[in-house]
């Protein structure tokens, strides 16, 4: 092979590699986007999921509540049930 011969092979090899790198590098492009998207989600969800329970001591004392509130309804529907008289006197 001739020294022109050897020089446009060279650039052939290299024009090759070239867009074999290009190639490679947008699909690496590609998957990093991929990744970020994905891991911008899952940051969105967790910040969801953060938002959501950031209350949950709260639920003690929201429970006990209840509880209390439960109690008082049931003495009030024991009392009505029973036939007691209202506070005027009168039977219900």
């Amino acid at each position: 092979m001739s020294d022109v011969a050897l020089w446009w092979t060279a650039l052939g090899v290299g024009a090759v590699v070239l867009v074999v790198a290009i190639v490679l590098l947008q699909v690496f492009l590609n998957e990093l986007h991929r990744i970020e998207e994905g891991s911008l989600a899952i940051w969105h969800a967790g910040r969801q999921v953060a938002a959501n329970t950031a209350a949950t001591w709260q639920l003690q004392v929201t429970s006990q509540g209840l509880d209390a509130l439960t109690a008082e309804a049931l003495r009030h529907d024991a009392l009505f049930s029973s036939g007691a008289p209202d506070g005027d006197g009168s039977a219900s």
